[in-house]
Formats: structure tokens, C-alpha cells, sequence
């Protein structure tokens, strides 16, 4: 007899080791299929964002151009909802009483902004640099930064 309540009891232990194990490989998949879903949506959250800051640190740390443009400061104001930048416009003639060209440009520094709002009325040269695809009008209305201005005396 306790041969037999051994072996009955062995067998139930047996039972409910099968059942404790089929019960943790069901619950396996359900783990896994969260983590893909966690991996899934993290991919699709993380991926643009860091895409959009690489972009953006990209567009902002490399120039596509380099130069100087001389003129009179047309208009000089700043601007924005959020993000506050130093719109400015410059008129460049060629030749006197000639139509002038006109230059659109953004300033981020407020020293330069300053040196600019000083000069206005007077002949000036802006140094700027061009950075083409920036993702937002948060860096300033043009692709144009001016980083140095200077007077120049007149024509």
C-alpha cells in the first residue's frame, strides 16, 4: 500500500509539474510578443526622433556656402511665436540709381543683432553663412545666418 499511495502521489506530482510547466510555456509568448511590441514601438518613436535630431545638429554645424554681401539695412526686426530670431533685409546696388537687390537674412546672436540695429542707415558688409534643410523656422526664417557685420564706408 504504500508502494501504491507513493506511486499515486508521484504521478500527481508528475501532473501538476506538467501543468506548472505547460502554465509557464504559455505565458512565454506572451512575454515575447511584449517585447516585440515594446521593440516595434520603440523603433517607431525613437528612430524619427533621432533621425530628426541628426538632421537637424547636421544642417546647423555644416555650411553650405560662405560670404560677404555689402548694402544698406532695409528692415531689421525680430520675430517669431516661440522661437525668437532677427529678421533682416539688405539692399545691395551694383550701380547708383540702378534697382538695388535685396537680401533676406536671419541673425540667432543678439551681439550681432545689436552691432546691426547700431549700424542701420549706414553702408554695411554682413558675413553670413547659407545652411540649406533646416527642419523648422525655429533657426530663423532664411537659410542665411549672419555672423559678423562691419561698416563700410560709402559706394
Amino acid at each position: 500500500m504504500d508502494d501504491q499511495s507513493t506511486h499515486d502521489g508521484g504521478a500527481q506530482d508528475e501532473s501538476a509539474g506538467v501543468r506548472a510547466a505547460g502554465a509557464a510555456a504559455s505565458e512565454r509568448p506572451k512575454r515575447s510578443w511584449r517585447r516585440v511590441g515594446v521593440m516595434v514601438l520603440a523603433i517607431v518613436v525613437l528612430l524619427p526622433v533621432l533621425l530628426f535630431a541628426a538632421w537637424t545638429a547636421i544642417t546647423l554645424n555644416w555650411s553650405y556656402s560662405k560670404g560677404e554681401r555689402a548694402g544698406y539695412i532695409q528692415k531689421f526686426s525680430q520675430k517669431g511665436w516661440v522661437c525668437k530670431t532677427w529678421e533682416g533685409d539688405i539692399a545691395m546696388s551694383t550701380i547708383p540709381g540702378s534697382m538695388p537687390e535685396h537680401f533676406l537674412f536671419s541673425v540667432r546672436d543678439d551681439s550681432v543683432a545689436h552691432e546691426i540695429t547700431r549700424l542701420m542707415g549706414s553702408r554695411v558688409s554682413l558675413t553670413y553663412e547659407e545652411h540649406r534643410g533646416l527642419p523648422s523656422h525655429c533657426f530663423g526664417d532664411t537659410p542665411y545666418r549672419v555672423t559678423g557685420v562691419k561698416a563700410v564706408a560709402g559706394p
